[in-house]
């Protein structure tokens, strides 16, 4: 008896926890509010009326035929917030896209920020994974933030999406061409950095060729870190981060598994190793982001 009112006990404070617990208020981000036009919140005053227009028009076709939904949000700024989680506050507050197909699109910028994220519902992820999404931004919006024209940038990277919708759904939208802009990358940029990261490799690659083979991988993987930290925060406006970390992955990979610049080449002689010396209307239902990519410009 004793113990049977004891498991009463805990049950009673455990479903008072419970009841408790989903009175208190869910916190949420201090996210803007859609406006009457729905399809375009141009908070940051960013954006011409004809940009507007073209948004608005295009997507009332969009939805109307499928149920699909391309929202642009512009804010000052992220109110402390990450990029990513003021994006999908967005995607579910808005509601964006229908909610059985969840096939909404948000294209978030934020200006003080500088930054740049295309959220992607479940619904689309398959046309719109995250690497597509970034390969638009890189080549038909980020060009054009860069220079601060917002209207050409934001207009052709929504085109560009817009496009790709509409031909899943097999619909005409009066889309307009995305355009892309003139890159700032060119093949003299990509060509030094993997130099110099070739160069590294080799450098530690025949410092590690006799080393234990353990040692090797955890050689390889910290380097691996390394170079996406490098890549990502110093140059993740020049090229993809997760390309170029590859690369070095698979350059460093060969220089510590193989002995060619071990033996009388670049660091020792006769086999011996020399090492090393220095050396992003009303909603329809959309209810979260199944992806999305984020740049910065």
């Amino acid at each position: 008896m004793l113990i049977s009112s004891k498991k009463k006990i805990i049950i009673k404070v455990l479903l008072i926890f419970f009841i408790i617990f989903n009175l208190l208020p869910i916190k949420s981000l201090a996210i803007v509010s859609p406006t009457a036009e729905f399809y375009v919140n141009d908070y940051a005053n960013l954006l011409s009326e004809e940009t507007k227009e073209y948004i608005i028009n295009t997507n009332v076709s969009l939805h109307n035929q499928t149920g699909a939904q391309i929202v642009v949000v512009t804010v000052e700024n992220l109110e402390g917030n990450s990029l990513e989680d003021y994006a999908t506050e967005l995607f579910r507050s808005f509601g964006i896209g229908d909610k059985s197909k969840n096939n909404g699109v948000l294209l978030l910028l934020a200006l003080e920020e500088r930054e740049f994220r295309v959220e992607v519902g479940y619904g689309l992820e398959g046309i719109l994974p995250d690497g597509k999404t970034g390969r638009i931004q890189d080549e038909y919006i980020i060009p054009y933030l860069k220079e601060n024209n917002w209207n050409d940038g934001i207009k052709n990277g929504f085109s560009a999406i817009l496009n790709i919708v509409a031909e899943e759904y097999g619909v005409e939208v009066n889309a307009q061409a995305a355009i892309a802009g003139e890159s700032k990358n060119d093949f003299g940029s990509y060509l030094g950095i993997f130099v110099i990261f070739y160069f590294l490799s080799d450098m530690i690659g025949a410092g590690m060729y006799k080393v234990n083979k353990k040692w090797k991988i955890f050689a390889i993987i910290l380097f691996g870190i390394v170079a996406e930290f490098l890549i990502f925060v110093v140059l993740k406006n020049i090229f993809s981060s997760t390309m170029m970390t590859l690369l070095c992955l698979i350059i460093f990979t060969i220089s510590c598994f193989s002995n060619r610049r071990t033996r009388g080449g670049w660091y020792g002689h006769g086999g011996s190793s020399g090492g090393f010396s220095g050396g992003g209307f009303s909603g329809g239902g959309g209810s979260s982001g199944g992806g999305g990519s984020s740049r910065s410009f």
